[in-house]
């Protein structure tokens, strides 16, 4: 049963709209903002995008998401007790909408008043040690005893751990799939508890099987709920290191465990240590550290913004020169680059960079990825 969402002064309509422009093909996170920003709403970017996406040079005609398919989306998620939760929503976490790359639409089970609470990530491995599972498990309860709510990835291991310690007060699981589906097979009791007194959170529709591809895309959401981060163990090449290196980005606190040096599971954390991470052995290290910010969740989010990508655009503001586009797209290859050193290295402003980077999205030919990189897309 979901509860804790307020009404929204979006209308039934746009909602619905939202939902159908998140499921059209070819439109990620930054370019529905961008379009929202252009167009002023979902309705109206609906009605321009199949023509837009065809002066932009894409060779086939773009597919709208079709309304009785965002219909069954949204009666399944319904009848699993659960809403969506569309960008502009005024309950929609501020933290989560102040990322560049905030999810378009989040599903939810559960109790959704633990978004609006200040909340803090715990990550960690899945092959975890016996003492490090304890310790999540006593940090989360420590933690959500202290009124913030513990969010984690429902992994085996540390999340699974933190969850469990945080279960009797606030948590929330980021999944890779669909919220009703059950992964890792191992923690479905747990994720059933979760929704009953917790917060199950996807950016996929139900229905959904977790990809290797899904759980980057999941990590920035954990981050960007949580005013900081604390991996417990975690080996050199982890997605916790990744998360952790979006919380960084995203201008959240990092913190970490020490462990063993001779422990392969406590290298990423001591190497998190050595470039400046808080060094946290108690829930009182977390609490001391984030005592300045808790309770400013808006005001911190605000100043962390990134002003491009939900500023307005027309083509007016378009530049006129045809081979803007060739030149930037040259710029792209299938190895991730950041939208920093386009920037840097085309010489543009970066109101161009943004529009052109749109329209090669819409033309099908780049893909967005988490921590504002682009990449080319095998033809």
């Amino acid at each position: 049963m979901l509860h804790g969402i307020h009404q929204d002064a979006l209308s039934e309509r746009e909602r619905f709209d939202r939902l159908r422009l998140a499921r059209t093909e070819s439109v990620g996170p930054v370019t529905f903002r961008q379009l929202l920003g252009r167009y002023g709403s979902a309705s109206a970017t609906l009605e321009a995008l199949p023509e837009l996406a065809a002066r932009r040079g894409r060779k086939k005609p773009l597919r709208l998401c079709p309304a009785e398919t965002a219909e069954r989306e949204q009666e399944t998620l319904h009848a699993l007790g659960g809403r969506h939760l569309v960008f502009g929503d005024p309950a929609y976490p501020a933290p989560l909408a102040a990322i560049d790359d905030a999810p378009m639409v989040l599903s939810l089970i559960g109790d959704a008043a633990h978004l609006s609470r200040d909340g803090i990530a715990i990550v960690g491995a899945r092959n975890a040690s016996t003492n490090g599972r304890n310790f999540a498990r006593r940090l989360g309860d420590d933690l959500g005893n202290a009124g913030l709510a513990v969010i984690s990835g429902l992994a085996r291991g540390i999340d699974a751990a933190a969850h469990t310690g945080a279960l009797n007060h606030a948590t929330v699981a980021v999944l890779g799939g669909g919220v009703d589906v059950k992964y890792p097979r191992e923690n479905a009791a747990l994720q059933d508890a979760i929704a009953e007194g917790g917060l199950l959170v996807s950016e996929v529709p139900c229905g959904i099987q977790p990809q290797a591809r899904h759980f980057p895309r999941r990590n920035r959401i954990i981050s960007g709920l949580s005013l900081g981060v604390v991996v417990v163990e975690a080996a050199l090449r982890s997605g916790s290191l990744i998360t952790a290196r979006l919380a960084g980005e995203q201008g959240r606190d990092v913190f970490a465990v020490p462990g063993s040096p001779l422990d392969p599971r406590c290298k990423g954390t001591n190497d998190l240590i050595r470039k400046g991470a808080m060094l946290t052995e108690t829930a009182e290290d977390v609490l001391t550290e984030l005592a300045p910010v808790r309770g400013h969740r808006a005001e911190r989010a605000s100043a962390n913004a990134d002003p491009v990508v939900g500023a307005g655009r027309t083509d007016q503001n378009r530049p006129a020169a045809g081979d803007v586009q060739d030149r930037i797209g040259q710029m792209i290859g299938h190895s991730p680059l950041s939208i920093d050193d386009i920037v840097r290295d085309s010489g543009l402003p970066i109101n161009i960079v943004w529009n052109t980077l749109l329209d090669l999205e819409l033309a099908g030919h780049i893909e967005r990825q988490p921590g504002n990189m682009i990449a080319r897309l095998a033809p």
